[in-house]
């Protein structure tokens, strides 16, 4: 709902996924102004609009996650319906998909097939295990990936099931990373000095995204043969750091592992044998005993609130914080303040409350123009700007090929 500029205006993205992971690369590039054109079934649509809590019959999610994009019905089943995608790659400048490999190939849309026509175009694939490998054809989850990634293993507590993080990680940490790699491929095709002028695929892959945030895990594997371990709400290695049960029952976020803040906290402790022990100066010191360290700051935390704990690390400036609820997120006034809630009203007269554009941009920020589409909506003026006729698009119609 604010005015341009906008740095990916006359970008035009065709979205042939659906559910999260492609569907929000296209989100990112939309909310920085790409024209992000989405393809659904005519039956059904994208089966988001079906997800979790729905208004008047939609997803009040499938409002956040299609903002800025458009929608046209087209059965890519059908063979009619796949050269009318061939139609709109003329003009394309970036296709993303995330069927399981080999699904666009078999429809006639695979790269050698799209290049040939737009050769400026740019490709990104999301799925489960990438385009090739031993693995490329199964079906590929966020859960799955998760797993496969390292991170479902080190997340939960000690010698219990491992911890789902309650958000599809796999499938928008995936989404990121497409996006990233379409703004890389976008800089090679147009704007690095002696660019090719030519577009090419972004191979992206759910578990090697989360596989790329394991940090030390790997180096320490290989180097140590040491396997991180789930740590709970500890930071493992790193101390102090955890989650502390306060006087209320409620849990406080403590982050004093840096040499300074550790010494800070000690301190407003009043645990002055600890701060000024020489074994505790330096991160591997406290990493060795980081249970005795947990221990004496849950004992300082039970003795207060949470609002008592937050305002003494305020003033001594070490990081705290409390955990947040949605319920917190929408009330708390920092939020509000840096503009990353916006409300946006659907196409059922709904005012939804969304996430913003993130991140900030000072010289071209992004914006949300406007509202996720109904299904379907777009189909006739898109194909008309594309050069269909009405009658043809009535036909198309007719045969259950447009929507």
């Amino acid at each position: 709902m604010k005015p341009e500029p906008q740095i990916l205006q006359g970008i035009r993205v065709l979205e042939l996924g659906q559910l999260i992971a492609g569907p929000f690369a296209a989100k990112t590039l939309a909310d920085f102004g790409a024209r992000v054109i989405k393809v659904e079934s005519p039956s059904d649509g994208d089966p988001l609009r079906k997800w979790r809590m729905l208004h008047a019959g939609t997803s009040v999610w499938w409002e956040a996650q299609s903002r800025n994009k458009e929608s046209i019905c087209i059965d890519l089943r059908q063979s009619e319906g796949q050269n009318i995608v061939k139609e709109l790659i003329k003009t394309a400048d970036v296709l993303i998909e995330n069927f399981k490999p080999g699904t666009m190939e078999k429809w006639g849309l695979g790269w050698e097939d799209l290049e040939r026509i737009n050769p400026r175009l740019i490709m990104l694939r999301v799925s489960g295990y990438g385009q090739d490998g031993p693995r490329k054809s199964e079906p590929g989850f966020a859960a799955v990936a998760e797993a496969m990634g390292g991170l479902r293993y080190i997340n939960g507590h000690p010698g219990q099931v491992p911890t789902r993080a309650g958000l599809s990680l796999g499938d928008t940490i995936s989404g990121l990373h497409g996006a990233l790699g379409v703004l890389l491929a976008l800089y090679e095709r147009d704007c690095k000095l002696g660019g090719s002028g030519r577009g090419q695929v972004v191979d992206v892959a759910l578990y090697e995204s989360i596989f790329n945030l394991t940090e030390s895990m790997l180096p320490e594997y290989h180097v140590f043969g040491a396997v991180r371990q789930p740590s709970g709400g500890a930071l493992t290695g790193i101390a102090p750091s955890n989650a502390y049960l306060t006087q209320s029952g409620e849990y406080v976020l403590i982050a004093a592992n840096g040499d300074s803040l550790f010494q800070r906290l000690m301190t407003l402790m009043n645990r002055l044998d600890l701060r000024d022990d020489p074994e505790l100066a330096k991160n591997d010191g406290r990493a060795k005993r980081a249970t005795e360290l947990d221990e004496a700051i849950n004992a300082w935390t039970q003795t207060k609130s949470v609002d008592e704990i937050l305002d003494l690390l305020k003033e001594a400036s070490v990081p705290a914080g409390r955990i947040y609820t949605i319920e917190d997120i929408a009330q708390d006034p920092h939020y509000r303040a840096r503009g990353v809630i916006e409300t946006v009203t659907s196409a059922a007269g709904l005012e939804v409350e969304m996430p913003g554009v993130i991140p900030k941009l000072s010289k071209t920020p992004g914006a949300i123009r406007h509202r996720a589409p109904t299904l379907g909506e777009h189909t006739q003026a898109t194909l008309l700007e594309h050069g269909f006729s009405e009658e043809q698009i009535q036909i198309l119609k007719d045969q259950g090929i447009l929507g």
